[in-house]
C-alpha cells in the first residue's frame, strides 16, 4: 500500500511539473502568459518572493502593469528572446556609467536565469522559468527607471513605486513603450533629467571609471578621544593600517611617534600636499577620500539633479553651497559667477527653493535669535559693554532704546525678551545691500563687511546667509531684468544708476521686486568642469550622510 502510494504522489507530481512544459513554441507563449499571473498572486501572498529566492522590489507595480497588458509577455515571444532582453542586461552591465549599481536589480538572477535557458533545451521549454524571468526583467525595468527619473534619495514611502497615481502613467506608460519595440535605452534616457549639468557629470564618469583605485581602504575615524587610551590606541592601529594598505609602511609593529611621522610626510608627498607629517583634520579627510568614496559622491550627486525641477526656469540665481560659488543663469546661459561665504558646518545653510522678493541698501542688522543664545548672551553675561564694542544697539519690544547696563543678564538663560541690532553703514555686517527671499530660516543673500574672508579657500564662515562677493553685479542684473520685463504700464521706481547713486550716497532704501528670479540653495559635491569631474569638500557631510542613509543595502562591485 505504501508503494502504490508513494508511485501516486510520483505521478501527480509528475503531472504537475509538466503542466509547465509546453509542446511547441506557441502553447509556450501563452503557458507563460498564464504562468506570469499564477507567480505574481504567489507573489503576493509571499510578500513578493518568488520561487523562495527573488524578491520582486515593485510587486505592486508589476500586478497593475502586467493585468492592463492581459499578463503578456514582454521580454520573450514564442521562447525566443527579444531584443530588448540583450538591451537591457547590456544596460545593467554599464550601471555603474549611470550612478547606479547592477546588483541592486537581480543583475546575477537575471543572468543565471537567461543562461539556463539558453543552454538547456529541455528547460527551455519550461513555462515556469520563463514567467519568472519575465518578472526579474521587468522588476528590474521598473526599479531602473524609477532610480533614474526620482533617485534615491528620499524615504521609501515616498519612492514613486508607492504612489497609484505613477502606475499607469509611468510604469505602464514605459513598459508599453518596451512592448512596442522601443530600445530599453531610448526609454531609460528618456526619463532621466535634461539638466546640462546632469549630463555633463555622467559624460566624465568612463574616464573616472578607468583610472579609478577599486581597493577597500581601512576608514579612519578623526577626531579621537585623546583622554581615552583605548580609543587613542584605535585610531593609531587604524591609521597604521591605511598606511600599510597604501604602501607607505610594510608593518604595523614597532613604529614609534618619528617612524609615524616619517610615514605621513612620505605620504604627503606622494599625494602631493604640503609634507609636515603632522596628524589633521585634513590629512584624515585626504585618506578616507579614497575612489569609492568620490563614486559614491557622483552617484549621490546624480540623484540631487533629479530633486529639481523637470524644467529649470529660463533665468535663476544658483548656489552651491560646497563649491563656494553662486551662478546667475539667464537662457541657458552663466551670466556671471560669483564667490560666496556660507554658513559653517554648526551653522550650516540651508537648502532653499524661493524667489527673490526685495533688495535693501543700507540694511540694518537684527541679530537672530539663535546668535543671541549662543554667543551674545554668554558675553554679555561676562561683560555688559559686549555689545557697544560690535557696534550693536538694544531695544526693548516697543523699540525703545535700553542700555545693556540696566540688565541683569543673568537671570536669562534660553533667550531675551529684547531685540538686538546694528544699524546701518560701512561697518554693518550685512555690508551695504541684502537680497530678501522667503524661506522659514530667516536667511538671505548680502554684502559683507569682511571682504578679505573670499581670499580664503575654505569659506564656510558665516552663521547661516549667504555672502555674495559680486553684489553689485546680481543687484544690477535683478533690476535690469525687471525693466526689460516690465511693459508699458508698470514704473520701476529703481534702476542700476539709482542703486548706484543710493550706495554713494549711503542712503537706506528698500526696493520691492516686481519681476521676482527663482534661487535655488543647494549642495552637489562635485560637478564636470572643462570634461572631468570636480570635487569639492563635504563641508556639512551631506554626502556622507546620503551615502550612509541611501546607499547602505547596495550590493556594489566596481
Amino acid at each position: 500500500m505504501l508503494i502504490m502510494l508513494f508511485l501516486t504522489a510520483c505521478k501527480q507530481s509528475g503531472k504537475k511539473q509538466d503542466e509547465n512544459i509546453a509542446a511547441d513554441p506557441a502553447s509556450l507563449h501563452l503557458l507563460i502568459q498564464k504562468n506570469i499571473r499564477l507567480q505574481l498572486n504567489q507573489a503576493n501572498v509571499h510578500t513578493g518572493i518568488i520561487h523562495d529566492s527573488f524578491q520582486l522590489n515593485f510587486l505592486k507595480v508589476l500586478d497593475r502593469s502586467y493585468a492592463l497588458n492581459d499578463d503578456k509577455p514582454v521580454w520573450s515571444t514564442n521562447g525566443k528572446w527579444a531584443a530588448s532582453a540583450e538591451g537591457l542586461i547590456h544596460f545593467l552591465g554599464h550601471s555603474l556609467e549611470n550612478g547606479l549599481f547592477k546588483e541592486d536589480y537581480h543583475f546575477s538572477g537575471i543572468q543565471a536565469i537567461k543562461r539556463t535557458l539558453d543552454e538547456d533545451s529541455v528547460k527551455r521549454m519550461n513555462a515556469a522559468l520563463w514567467s519568472q524571468a519575465e518578472l526579474l526583467f521587468t522588476d528590474a525595468f521598473m526599479h531602473l527607471i524609477q532610480d533614474l527619473a526620482q533617485g534615491r534619495l528620499q524615504p521609501d514611502s515616498q519612492a514613486w513605486k508607492n504612489d497609484k497615481e505613477k502606475y499607469d502613467h509611468f510604469f505602464a506608460k514605459n513598459l508599453t513603450r518596451l512592448m512596442n519595440g522601443e530600445i530599453p535605452d531610448s526609454i531609460f534616457k528618456s526619463v532621466q533629467p535634461v539638466n546640462p549639468g546632469y549630463w555633463s557629470l555622467k559624460r566624465g564618469i568612463p574616464n573616472f571609471l578607468d583610472s579609478m583605485d577599486t581597493r577597500t581602504y581601512t576608514f579612519v575615524n578623526y577626531p579621537y578621544k585623546k583622554d581615552d587610551k583605548n580609543d587613542s590606541l584605535l585610531f593609531v592601529k587604524k591609521l597604521l593600517a591605511r598606511l600599510k594598505e597604501s604602501a607607505i609602511i610594510d608593518q604595523l609593529q614597532d613604529i614609534d611617534s618619528s617612524k609615524l611621522a616619517d610615514a605621513i610626510r612620505k605620504y604627503q608627498l606622494r599625494k602631493k600636499i604640503n609634507p609636515d607629517g603632522k596628524i589633521t583634520a585634513s590629512l584624515i579627510k585626504h585618506l578616507n577620500n579614497t575612489d569609492i568614496e568620490k563614486y559614491f559622491r557622483i552617484a549621490v550627486t546624480l540623484d540631487r539633479y533629479k530633486q529639481l525641477p523637470l524644467k529649470m526656469p529660463e533665468t535663476y540665481i544658483w548656489v552651491n553651497l560646497p563649491g563656494y560659488y553662486l551662478h546667475v543663469w539667464d537662457a541657458d546661459t552663466i551670466v556671471f559667477t560669483s564667490k560666496i561665504i556660507c554658513g559653517k558646518p554648526e551653522t550650516a545653510t540651508p537648502f532653499i527653493t524661493s524667489m527673490v522678493s526685495d533688495l535693501v541698501i543700507y540694511p540694518t542688522w537684527t541679530v537672530p535669535s539663535s546668535i543671541i543664545r549662543k554667543e551674545m548672551l554668554p558675553a554679555l553675561k561676562k561683560n555688559a559693554g559686549y555689545l557697544n564694542r560690535k557696534g550693536l544697539n538694544l531695544y526693548n519690544k516697543d523699540g525703545e532704546l535700553i542700555d545693556p547696563y540696566t540688565v541683569n543678564w543673568e537671570k536669562y538663560s534660553k533667550g531675551i525678551p529684547y531685540k538686538i541690532q546694528q544699524g546701518s553703514g560701512d561697518g554693518n555686517a550685512l555690508g551695504v545691500i541684502k537680497f530678501n527671499f522667503e524661506n522659514p530660516f530667516a536667511v538671505y543673500l548680502h554684502d559683507t563687511n569682511q571682504r578679505y574672508l573670499f581670499k580664503k579657500q575654505m569659506r564656510a564662515l558665516s552663521h547661516g546667509c549667504v555672502r555674495v562677493q559680486d553684489w553689485e553685479k546680481l543687484a544690477f542684473f535683478i533690476a535690469r531684468k525687471d525693466s526689460v520685463q516690465a511693459n508699458t504700464q508698470d514704473s520701476l521706481n529703481y534702476n542700476t544708476d539709482s542703486i548706484t547713486s543710493w550706495i554713494a550716497n549711503k542712503q537706506k532704501h528698500h526696493i520691492p521686486v516686481q519681476y521676482q528670479i527663482p534661487i535655488f540653495i543647494r549642495y552637489f559635491g562635485c560637478e564636470a568642469v572643462n570634461g572631468s569631474i570636480k570635487f569639492y569638500d563635504d563641508i556639512y557631510g551631506e554626502d556622507k550622510k546620503a551615502k550612509a542613509d541611501f546607499f547602505a543595502k547596495s550590493k556594489y562591485s566596481f
